[in-house]
């Protein structure tokens, strides 16, 4: 059993703390091994100088507390978006978007910073430019094994790019996290069909966390955090507001998707190469 944790986050870390606390807890009373924190769980600056204030390093307080957190819970905690100062913060100025994966002893098992930055701009709607204050991870990190299966690591944007769920999934992924805080306007029109999309081409559960609601006056996120089958079938989705969804990932039945459909053994590298990320184990 999995949790899926759908939050508002606003600037004050400490509220958003308590928030994300309680749902932990809840999910671990559930039973739930593996509990996924969208996005932006530490915070969401109203203004770039702000979110670069707020950022914390990965031996900092914060996240020394989601350790304890895990510890007392006794679960796995996938902390989808850590405003990371890297040990390059007294020169670049600039903040990692890190995925932190603590297992239940506390400790930091990965950690992957988002290699596609959001940078969009919709006209008289939407304007984001990560890339002016987010330095880009140069990696892609090799799926960790878990109670609930094997997890590939990803952030947001980089829902958009068939290429890094394909590595993974080549690289023994059985199941995708995207922890995100969508729009509206992009999430209205592209979060359901694309998540269920890597779902169906990997052959992967696809866990989705997200921010809903209004983070601060100028920001609101979409919601609707969901768990995808490999069948590309929504298995759980949470409802309006902050709270979680469960779902039960059966890795007999993924394996039998597989089986059935092998896609993955009727590739043709030889007409279009394959896609495989560099240092990551290729798995059959």
């Amino acid at each position: 059993l999995v949790a899926v944790g759908q939050v508002t986050s606003t600037p004050d870390k400490e509220l958003n703390f308590a928030a994300c606390a309680g749902l932990v807890r809840e999910a671990a009373r559930r039973g739930a091994c593996l509990v996924f924190l969208p996005e932006g769980f530490d915070y969401i600056g109203s203004d770039t100088a702000q979110t670069l204030s707020l950022a914390e390093g990965l031996d900092g307080d914060l996240m020394g507390r989601y350790a304890e957190l895990a510890r007392d819970c006794g679960v796995w905690l996938s902390l989808g978006g850590f405003h990371e100062r890297g040990r390059d913060w007294p020169t670049t100025q600039r903040i990692y978007n890190c995925h932190v994966l603590l297992d239940p002893a506390g400790r930091l098992v990965a950690a992957y910073r988002k290699t596609h930055l959001c940078d969009v701009e919709l006209e008289g709607r939407v304007t984001m430019k990560e890339s002016s204050f987010t330095n880009p991870g140069a990696e892609i990190v090799a799926p960790v094994s878990t109670p609930a299966g094997k997890l590939g690591l990803a952030v947001c944007y980089d829902l958009r790019f068939p290429e890094i769920s394909l590595a993974l999934r080549r690289a023994g992924a059985e199941i995708l996290t995207y922890p995100s805080a969508f729009t509206v306007p992009t999430g209205s029109a592209h979060w359901e069909v694309l998540l269920r999309a890597r779902a169906i081409e990997s052959q992967c559960y696809v866990v989705a966390a997200a921010q809903t609601g209004k983070n601060h006056e100028r920001r609101t996120s979409y919601g609707h955090a969901l768990v995808v089958d490999p069948w590309g079938a929504v298995v759980a989705q949470c409802r309006e507001g902050p709270g979680l969804c469960y779902a039960e990932i059966d890795l007999d039945y993924l394996h039998r998707v597989r089986r059935e459909i092998p896609v993955h053994g009727h590739r043709r590298p030889d007409l279009y190469g394959t896609v495989a990320a560099t240092g990551l184990p290729l798995v059959p």
